[in-house]
Protein backbone atom coordinates (compact mmCIF):
# COMPACT_ATOMS: atom_id res chain seq x y z
CA UNK A 1 0.00 0.00 0.00
CA UNK A 2 1.45 3.11 -1.16
CA UNK A 3 2.10 5.72 1.59
CA UNK A 4 3.14 9.25 2.38
CA UNK A 5 4.56 10.76 5.29
CA UNK A 6 3.93 13.77 7.62
CA UNK A 7 7.06 15.45 5.89
CA UNK A 8 5.72 15.52 2.24
CA UNK A 9 2.32 15.91 2.88
CA UNK A 10 0.61 19.38 2.57
CA UNK A 11 -2.16 19.09 5.71
CA UNK A 12 -2.47 17.53 8.90
CA UNK A 13 -5.45 16.36 10.51
CA UNK A 14 -5.42 16.79 14.13
CA UNK A 15 -8.28 15.30 16.31
CA UNK A 16 -9.01 14.01 19.12
CA UNK A 17 -11.01 10.74 20.70
CA UNK A 18 -13.01 10.06 24.14
CA UNK A 19 -14.79 6.09 23.73
CA UNK A 20 -16.52 4.69 26.85
CA UNK A 21 -15.08 1.90 27.48
CA UNK A 22 -11.65 -0.17 26.53
CA UNK A 23 -10.15 -0.49 22.70
CA UNK A 24 -7.13 -1.38 20.89
CA UNK A 25 -5.51 0.77 17.85
CA UNK A 26 -6.60 -1.47 15.50
CA UNK A 27 -10.64 -0.97 16.26
CA UNK A 28 -10.35 2.80 16.27
CA UNK A 29 -8.13 2.41 12.62
CA UNK A 30 -11.51 0.05 11.59
CA UNK A 31 -13.49 2.62 12.47
CA UNK A 32 -12.69 5.35 10.15
CA UNK A 33 -12.47 2.87 6.92
CA UNK A 34 -15.43 1.06 8.12
CA UNK A 35 -18.16 3.46 9.18
CA UNK A 36 -16.73 6.36 6.03
CA UNK A 37 -16.83 3.94 3.07
CA UNK A 38 -19.30 5.13 0.94
CA UNK A 39 -20.10 8.33 2.86
CA UNK A 40 -18.21 10.47 0.20
CA UNK A 41 -18.20 9.08 -2.82
CA UNK A 42 -15.62 7.19 -5.07
CA UNK A 43 -13.54 9.92 -5.42
CA UNK A 44 -12.96 10.32 -1.63
CA UNK A 45 -13.19 6.56 -0.36
CA UNK A 46 -10.06 6.96 2.34
CA UNK A 47 -8.97 3.21 1.56
CA UNK A 48 -8.14 4.34 -2.35
CA UNK A 49 -6.96 7.56 -1.32
CA UNK A 50 -4.46 6.10 0.89
CA UNK A 51 -3.70 3.33 -1.74
CA UNK A 52 -3.04 6.03 -4.37
CA UNK A 53 -0.83 7.98 -1.40
CA UNK A 54 -2.60 10.95 -1.06
CA UNK A 55 -3.44 9.68 2.34
CA UNK A 56 -1.44 8.80 4.43
CA UNK A 57 -0.39 6.50 7.35
CA UNK A 58 -3.47 7.02 10.25
CA UNK A 59 -1.54 7.31 13.25
CA UNK A 60 -3.45 6.16 17.01
CA UNK A 61 -2.45 7.00 20.22
CA UNK A 62 -4.31 5.79 22.81
CA UNK A 63 -4.80 6.03 26.82
CA UNK A 64 -6.54 3.87 29.15
CA UNK A 65 -7.85 5.25 31.99
CA UNK A 66 -10.42 4.16 34.79
CA UNK A 67 -12.46 2.08 32.23
CA UNK A 68 -12.08 4.85 29.22
CA UNK A 69 -9.64 5.33 26.45
CA UNK A 70 -8.85 9.05 25.23
CA UNK A 71 -6.14 10.08 23.03
CA UNK A 72 -5.84 11.54 19.85
CA UNK A 73 -5.73 10.72 15.89
CA UNK A 74 -3.14 12.13 13.23
CA UNK A 75 -4.04 12.20 9.52
CA UNK A 76 -2.01 13.47 7.04
CA UNK A 77 -2.81 14.37 3.82
CA UNK A 78 -2.01 16.19 0.42
CA UNK A 79 -5.10 16.63 -1.37
CA UNK A 80 -6.65 20.04 -1.35
CA UNK A 81 -7.98 22.15 1.39
CA UNK A 82 -11.48 21.59 0.90
CA UNK A 83 -11.08 17.73 0.27
CA UNK A 84 -8.69 17.73 3.50
CA UNK A 85 -11.17 20.04 4.89
CA UNK A 86 -13.69 16.89 3.98
CA UNK A 87 -12.19 14.25 5.65
CA UNK A 88 -11.43 15.70 8.76
CA UNK A 89 -15.45 16.32 9.05
CA UNK A 90 -16.22 12.72 8.19
CA UNK A 91 -14.27 11.81 11.18
CA UNK A 92 -16.89 13.60 13.51
CA UNK A 93 -19.37 10.94 12.44
CA UNK A 94 -18.17 8.33 14.29
CA UNK A 95 -19.81 7.20 17.01
CA UNK A 96 -19.29 3.57 17.74
CA UNK A 97 -16.02 2.15 18.22
CA UNK A 98 -16.32 -1.82 18.60
CA UNK A 99 -19.34 -1.99 21.01
CA UNK A 100 -18.25 1.50 22.78
CA UNK A 101 -19.66 4.97 22.57
CA UNK A 102 -17.18 7.09 20.65
CA UNK A 103 -16.59 10.73 20.20
CA UNK A 104 -14.14 11.99 17.53
CA UNK A 105 -13.44 16.10 17.36
CA UNK A 106 -11.16 17.65 15.05
CA UNK A 107 -9.01 19.91 16.76
CA UNK A 108 -7.23 21.45 13.61
CA UNK A 109 -5.84 21.27 10.17
CA UNK A 110 -2.60 22.44 10.52
CA UNK A 111 -1.07 23.54 6.60
CA UNK A 112 2.65 21.99 6.90
CA UNK A 113 3.64 24.75 4.97
CA UNK A 114 3.47 27.43 6.75
CA UNK A 115 5.25 25.74 9.59
CA UNK A 116 7.51 24.97 7.37
CA UNK A 117 7.60 28.61 6.60
CA UNK A 118 8.19 29.53 9.54
CA UNK A 119 10.76 27.72 10.42
CA UNK A 120 12.82 28.67 7.51
CA UNK A 121 12.36 32.71 8.82
CA UNK A 122 12.97 31.53 12.45
CA UNK A 123 16.21 29.77 11.14
CA UNK A 124 17.21 32.19 8.38
CA UNK A 125 17.38 35.17 11.46
CA UNK A 126 19.84 33.16 13.41
CA UNK A 127 21.50 31.90 10.62
CA UNK A 128 21.80 36.13 9.38
CA UNK A 129 22.70 37.05 12.97
CA UNK A 130 25.52 35.17 13.28
CA UNK A 131 27.11 36.07 9.83
CA UNK A 132 26.76 39.77 11.16
CA UNK A 133 28.65 38.77 14.33
CA UNK A 134 30.73 36.55 13.53
CA UNK A 135 31.74 36.49 9.45
CA UNK A 136 30.97 39.52 7.82
CA UNK A 137 33.15 42.37 9.61
CA UNK A 138 33.24 45.83 8.58
CA UNK A 139 35.72 47.67 7.19
CA UNK A 140 36.75 49.46 10.05
CA UNK A 141 37.26 46.52 12.13
CA UNK A 142 39.18 44.77 9.31
CA UNK A 143 41.62 47.84 9.33
CA UNK A 144 42.19 47.40 12.85
CA UNK A 145 42.89 43.75 12.76
CA UNK A 146 45.57 44.32 10.24
CA UNK A 147 46.79 47.23 12.20
CA UNK A 148 46.99 45.44 14.95
CA UNK A 149 48.48 42.25 13.84
CA UNK A 150 51.58 44.48 11.95
CA UNK A 151 51.89 45.94 14.97
CA UNK A 152 52.39 43.00 17.02
CA UNK A 153 54.57 41.88 14.34
CA UNK A 154 56.83 45.05 15.76
CA UNK A 155 58.06 43.64 18.68
CA UNK A 156 61.55 42.12 18.60
CA UNK A 157 64.14 41.28 21.21
CA UNK A 158 66.64 43.95 22.33
CA UNK A 159 69.51 43.53 23.98
CA UNK A 160 71.99 40.41 25.80
CA UNK A 161 68.64 40.34 27.77
CA UNK A 162 66.56 39.86 25.34
CA UNK A 163 63.85 41.64 26.28
CA UNK A 164 60.72 42.65 24.54
CA UNK A 165 60.44 45.56 22.98
CA UNK A 166 59.08 48.19 20.30
CA UNK A 167 61.13 48.69 17.07
CA UNK A 168 62.46 52.40 17.80
CA UNK A 169 63.95 52.02 20.87
CA UNK A 170 67.47 52.40 19.23
CA UNK A 171 66.55 55.39 17.65
CA UNK A 172 63.88 57.09 19.92
CA UNK A 173 65.99 59.64 22.18
CA UNK A 174 62.91 58.85 25.17
CA UNK A 175 62.03 55.45 26.17
CA UNK A 176 58.73 54.11 28.05
CA UNK A 177 59.74 50.97 30.42
CA UNK A 178 56.89 48.70 31.30
CA UNK A 179 56.64 45.00 32.84
CA UNK A 180 56.33 42.40 30.78
CA UNK A 181 55.84 41.25 27.19
CA UNK A 182 51.95 41.57 27.38
CA UNK A 183 52.31 45.45 28.42
CA UNK A 184 54.49 46.21 25.39
CA UNK A 185 52.04 44.85 23.11
CA UNK A 186 49.53 46.63 24.52
CA UNK A 187 51.42 49.97 23.92
CA UNK A 188 52.30 49.05 20.24
CA UNK A 189 48.89 48.28 19.71
CA UNK A 190 48.09 52.08 20.24
CA UNK A 191 50.65 53.45 18.35
CA UNK A 192 53.95 53.37 21.06
CA UNK A 193 56.84 52.23 19.34
CA UNK A 194 59.53 53.35 22.02
CA UNK A 195 58.54 50.75 24.40
CA UNK A 196 60.58 48.02 26.11
CA UNK A 197 59.75 45.36 29.26
CA UNK A 198 62.07 44.98 32.11
CA UNK A 199 60.61 41.43 32.33
CA UNK A 200 60.67 41.35 36.33
CA UNK A 201 61.30 43.56 39.20
CA UNK A 202 64.80 44.05 38.82
CA UNK A 203 66.81 46.27 35.55
CA UNK A 204 68.50 44.11 33.56
CA UNK A 205 71.62 45.74 32.03
CA UNK A 206 70.13 46.90 29.05
CA UNK A 207 67.62 49.05 31.09
CA UNK A 208 70.61 50.84 33.33
CA UNK A 209 72.58 50.88 29.92
CA UNK A 210 69.50 52.48 27.99
CA UNK A 211 68.49 55.20 30.87
CA UNK A 212 71.92 56.17 31.07
CA UNK A 213 71.28 57.34 27.66
CA UNK A 214 67.88 58.11 27.29
CA UNK A 215 65.20 60.33 28.97
CA UNK A 216 62.82 57.14 30.70
CA UNK A 217 59.57 56.76 31.80
CA UNK A 218 59.00 53.71 33.91
CA UNK A 219 55.32 52.73 33.42
CA UNK A 220 54.00 50.27 35.66
CA UNK A 221 50.74 48.48 36.70
CA UNK A 222 48.29 50.20 39.00
CA UNK A 223 48.28 48.14 42.27
CA UNK A 224 50.59 47.04 45.00
CA UNK A 225 53.40 45.32 42.79
CA UNK A 226 53.74 48.41 40.48
CA UNK A 227 54.67 50.14 43.51
CA UNK A 228 57.11 47.36 44.23
CA UNK A 229 58.53 47.88 40.73
CA UNK A 230 58.91 51.49 40.66
CA UNK A 231 61.28 51.07 43.98
CA UNK A 232 62.99 48.19 42.90
CA UNK A 233 64.22 49.84 39.34
CA UNK A 234 64.53 54.03 40.92
CA UNK A 235 67.14 52.40 42.74
CA UNK A 236 69.19 50.71 40.58
CA UNK A 237 68.68 52.50 37.31
CA UNK A 238 68.62 56.43 36.21
CA UNK A 239 65.06 56.80 35.30
CA UNK A 240 63.26 60.44 34.81
CA UNK A 241 59.67 60.21 34.62
CA UNK A 242 57.73 57.87 36.82
CA UNK A 243 53.54 57.15 35.69
CA UNK A 244 50.87 54.21 37.00
CA UNK A 245 48.00 52.83 35.18
CA UNK A 246 44.42 53.41 36.95
CA UNK A 247 44.01 52.33 40.07
CA UNK A 248 43.58 48.89 39.81
CA UNK A 249 44.21 48.22 36.20
CA UNK A 250 46.72 46.37 34.42
CA UNK A 251 48.52 48.31 31.72
CA UNK A 252 48.15 45.47 29.24
CA UNK A 253 44.22 45.90 29.60
CA UNK A 254 44.29 49.66 29.67
CA UNK A 255 42.70 51.97 26.60
CA UNK A 256 44.81 54.62 24.48
CA UNK A 257 42.77 57.49 26.21
CA UNK A 258 44.10 55.72 29.61
CA UNK A 259 47.53 55.85 28.07
CA UNK A 260 47.64 59.09 27.55
CA UNK A 261 46.38 60.31 30.19
CA UNK A 262 49.12 58.99 31.96
CA UNK A 263 51.28 59.86 30.45
CA UNK A 264 50.27 63.16 30.79
CA UNK A 265 50.02 63.38 34.40
CA UNK A 266 53.46 61.33 34.91
CA UNK A 267 56.00 62.89 37.51
CA UNK A 268 59.64 63.10 37.97
CA UNK A 269 61.28 60.32 39.79
CA UNK A 270 62.07 62.51 43.01
CA UNK A 271 58.62 63.43 43.11
CA UNK A 272 57.50 59.61 42.83
CA UNK A 273 60.22 58.44 45.45
CA UNK A 274 58.43 61.40 47.75
CA UNK A 275 55.41 60.25 47.57
CA UNK A 276 55.67 56.66 48.14
CA UNK A 277 57.52 57.50 51.25
CA UNK A 278 54.93 59.56 52.28
CA UNK A 279 51.87 57.30 51.50
CA UNK A 280 53.49 53.97 53.40
CA UNK A 281 55.53 52.80 50.17
CA UNK A 282 52.52 53.57 47.87
CA UNK A 283 52.38 55.66 45.11
CA UNK A 284 48.67 57.26 44.31
CA UNK A 285 47.32 56.14 40.52
CA UNK A 286 45.17 59.55 40.67
CA UNK A 287 47.27 61.99 39.38
CA UNK A 288 47.14 65.99 39.45
CA UNK A 289 44.84 66.96 36.79
CA UNK A 290 46.60 68.50 34.02
CA UNK A 291 45.25 70.70 31.27
CA UNK A 292 43.18 69.09 28.07
CA UNK A 293 46.19 68.52 25.69
CA UNK A 294 48.91 68.31 28.14
CA UNK A 295 51.67 65.66 27.34
CA UNK A 296 54.50 64.35 28.86
CA UNK A 297 57.05 66.37 27.83
CA UNK A 298 60.15 63.96 27.25
CA UNK A 299 62.98 66.50 27.87
CA UNK A 300 65.95 66.52 29.96
CA UNK A 301 65.15 66.30 33.56
CA UNK A 302 64.82 69.40 35.52
CA UNK A 303 63.88 68.98 38.82
CA UNK A 304 61.74 71.74 39.07
CA UNK A 305 59.25 70.33 37.36
CA UNK A 306 58.49 68.48 40.57
CA UNK A 307 57.32 71.74 42.52
CA UNK A 308 55.01 73.41 40.18
CA UNK A 309 54.13 73.96 36.41
CA UNK A 310 55.54 77.33 34.34
CA UNK A 311 52.26 79.99 34.62
CA UNK A 312 50.72 79.86 31.16
CA UNK A 313 51.78 83.09 28.91
CA UNK A 314 48.80 85.74 28.21
CA UNK A 315 48.48 85.32 24.05
CA UNK A 316 46.16 87.15 21.52
CA UNK A 317 44.69 84.35 19.56
CA UNK A 318 41.05 83.64 18.31
CA UNK A 319 38.27 81.49 20.11
CA UNK A 320 38.68 79.38 17.18
CA UNK A 321 42.02 79.25 16.26
CA UNK A 322 42.99 78.75 20.05
CA UNK A 323 40.37 75.25 19.56
CA UNK A 324 41.57 74.37 16.38
CA UNK A 325 45.37 74.49 17.49
CA UNK A 326 44.21 72.64 20.44
CA UNK A 327 42.60 69.96 18.13
CA UNK A 328 45.35 68.89 16.30
CA UNK A 329 47.83 69.22 19.60
CA UNK A 330 45.69 66.53 20.55
CA UNK A 331 45.42 64.72 17.67
CA UNK A 332 49.54 64.26 17.52
CA UNK A 333 50.27 63.30 20.78
CA UNK A 334 52.61 60.49 20.77
CA UNK A 335 53.12 60.57 16.84
CA UNK A 336 56.20 62.62 16.98
CA UNK A 337 54.48 64.02 13.70
CA UNK A 338 53.99 68.09 12.58
CA UNK A 339 50.81 69.90 10.84
CA UNK A 340 52.05 72.58 8.75
CA UNK A 341 48.90 75.02 8.00
CA UNK A 342 47.62 78.01 5.70
CA UNK A 343 46.12 80.99 6.58
CA UNK A 344 42.66 78.86 6.90
CA UNK A 345 44.11 76.76 9.01
CA UNK A 346 44.02 73.85 6.56
CA UNK A 347 46.80 71.57 6.77
CA UNK A 348 48.67 71.54 4.31
CA UNK A 349 50.60 68.59 4.79
CA UNK A 350 51.84 66.30 8.25
CA UNK A 351 55.75 64.95 8.33
CA UNK A 352 57.52 63.89 10.86
CA UNK A 353 59.10 66.72 13.15
CA UNK A 354 62.61 65.62 11.96
CA UNK A 355 61.63 66.32 8.64
CA UNK A 356 60.19 69.97 9.61
CA UNK A 357 62.39 72.62 9.27
CA UNK A 358 63.27 71.06 5.93
CA UNK A 359 60.52 71.29 4.94
CA UNK A 360 60.04 74.67 5.73
CA UNK A 361 62.35 75.75 4.31
CA UNK A 362 61.31 74.29 1.27
CA UNK A 363 58.48 75.70 0.96
CA UNK A 364 59.66 78.95 1.23
CA UNK A 365 56.34 81.10 1.83
CA UNK A 366 52.77 80.53 2.35
CA UNK A 367 52.79 78.87 6.25
CA UNK A 368 50.77 80.16 8.34
CA UNK A 369 50.96 78.12 11.61
CA UNK A 370 52.84 75.09 12.83
CA UNK A 371 51.74 72.75 15.61
CA UNK A 372 53.64 69.46 16.31
CA UNK A 373 54.65 66.80 19.10
CA UNK A 374 58.15 68.12 20.52
CA UNK A 375 59.97 71.39 21.87
CA UNK A 376 59.96 74.45 20.08
CA UNK A 377 63.73 74.86 19.83
CA UNK A 378 66.11 78.04 18.68
CA UNK A 379 66.82 76.14 15.44
CA UNK A 380 63.50 75.84 14.41
CA UNK A 381 62.66 79.35 15.44
CA UNK A 382 65.67 80.81 13.11
CA UNK A 383 63.91 78.96 9.75
CA UNK A 384 59.98 79.77 11.18
CA UNK A 385 60.86 83.42 10.60
CA UNK A 386 62.70 83.46 7.62
CA UNK A 387 59.71 81.61 6.10
CA UNK A 388 57.24 84.18 8.03
CA UNK A 389 55.69 81.69 9.94
CA UNK A 390 52.92 83.70 12.38
CA UNK A 391 52.15 80.87 14.77
CA UNK A 392 54.63 77.68 16.26
CA UNK A 393 52.16 75.36 18.90
CA UNK A 394 54.26 72.61 20.26
CA UNK A 395 54.14 70.63 23.89
CA UNK A 396 56.55 72.51 25.55
CA UNK A 397 59.06 75.24 24.54
CA UNK A 398 62.87 76.71 25.21
CA UNK A 399 62.28 80.29 23.73
CA UNK A 400 60.77 82.88 25.74
CA UNK A 401 57.77 84.73 23.68
CA UNK A 402 60.31 88.16 24.49
CA UNK A 403 62.71 86.39 22.08
CA UNK A 404 60.63 86.34 18.84
CA UNK A 405 58.53 88.00 16.72
CA UNK A 406 56.26 84.07 16.49
CA UNK A 407 53.82 83.76 18.63
CA UNK A 408 54.67 80.77 20.26
CA UNK A 409 52.37 78.65 22.31
CA UNK A 410 52.59 75.61 24.18
CA UNK A 411 49.71 72.82 25.45
CA UNK A 412 49.92 74.99 29.00
CA UNK A 413 48.37 78.19 26.76
CA UNK A 414 45.69 76.55 25.02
Amino acid sequence: MAKISQVSSKYIIHTTIEIEGIVDKPDVIGAIFGQTEGLLGADLELRELQRSGRIGRIEVNLEIKSGKTTGSIIIPSSLDKAETSIIGAALEVIQKIGPCTAKIKVQNIEDVRVSKRKFVIDRAKDLLKAMMDNVIPDSQELADEVAYSVRVMEIQEYGTDRLPAGPSIDESDEIIIVEGRADVLNMLKHGFKNVIAVNGTSAPKSIVDLCQRKTSTLFVDGDRGGDLIIKEITGVAEIDYVTKAPDGKELEEITKKEIHKALRGRIAVEQAKLEIKENNGGLKSEKPKTQLGQKPRFSPRRSEQTRRPEPSRQVKISAEEKKTFKDMLEDLIGTRGAYVLDTKLNILGKVPITELQTTIKSLKSGVHAIVFDGTIDRGLIKVAERTAVKYIVAMDSKIKPSDTRITVLTSNDL
